[in-house]
């Protein structure tokens, strides 16, 4: 059975490609594949809940000592009645927890749409199914952003506490934004970048440590939601800039520009069309 509750703490890092090749081999000493990296990589797709004037986002984005955030979550692109994991994840003094059920995917899309919860079945966490119905009761929520990943993982050989974690090809899109339409997007971060994590429910083994130190791999900050969201601000500021009279939706589905052949040479009429 899938784990559905988390406490851990995760530490995040950013690598080209010949600095995940070194530090991937040098771990493969202390741990082993996850059992779903049986090929050699596999696939997460997600999708963020937010509501209309993207708050959840933004006010994690400020860095408080409490976030939240709601996400559906499913390994492939599924079909309406493949089990997906609609999941509420908190982050408290940087200590992350993670809460979520297995649902179909149609009963997923049905809960977060009208707020009720679907009649209770086997394979359903029942606490969980309460917490993300007062959940959806604080929020109007609608599906923003679409997030999909292809993962290695690894658990250290003598303890499951420890987990590490390599995405990269980290694909986004603000339209379609339904798991079953397919895994495609635009790319968010450089060809050859990679983001590992490290979670651990308590303190990192001292080798860990001294192994990052010695590859040069510091900490960083880095949300997929987040990054997502900077761009998609990014793109809205390119926009004003280009048309400084022109006024915008608050909340845009601005991945429709990817079919304009020359951005910046966009006339008026196209600019307003797909923002």
């Amino acid at each position: 059975m899938a784990i559905e509750v988390f406490n851990r703490y995760e530490s995040k890092y950013v690598m080209d490609h010949a600095a995940y090749e070194r530090i991937y081999a040098a771990l493969l000493e202390y741990m082993e594949k996850d059992e779903y990296n049986k090929n050699e990589f596999y696939s997460i797709s997600n999708l963020y809940f937010d509501t209309p004037h993207d708050s959840l986002i933004r006010q994690s984005l400020a860095k408080p000592k409490y976030k939240e955030k709601l996400r559906l979550r499913a390994y492939g692109v599924p079909h309406e009645d493949a089990k997906v994991y609609l999941e509420i994840k908190k982050k408290v003094f940087g200590l992350v927890n993670k809460r979520r059920t297995a649902l179909k995917l149609n009963e997923a899309y049905e809960f977060v749409r009208t707020g009720r919860p679907p009649e209770l079945q086997p394979y359903m966490n029942a606490q969980v199914v309460d917490e993300i119905e007062y959940f959806l009761r604080l929020y109007d929520l609608e599906p923003k952003v679409y997030l999909s990943y292809d993962r290695k993982a690894l658990f250290d050989k003598t303890s499951r506490d420890l987990r590490i974690t390599f995405d990269t090809n980290i694909r986004c899109r603000r339209y379609d934004v339904q798991l079953e339409r397919g895994d495609y997007g635009e790319q968010l971060m450089e060809p050859g970048q990679w983001l590992m994590e490290v979670k651990a429910e308590k303190t990192v083994p001292a080798w860990l440590s001294k192994m990052l130190s010695e590859h040069g791999l510091y900490r960083t900050g880095f949300s997929k939601y987040g990054n997502e969201y900077k761009k998609l601000v990014k793109s809205r500021r390119a926009l004003t800039e280009l048309q400084p009279n022109l006024t915008l939706h608050p909340n845009p589905q601005v991945g429709a520009l990817r079919d304009l052949p020359n951005f910046e040479q966009a006339n008026e009429k196209e600019i307003v069309q797909y923002a």
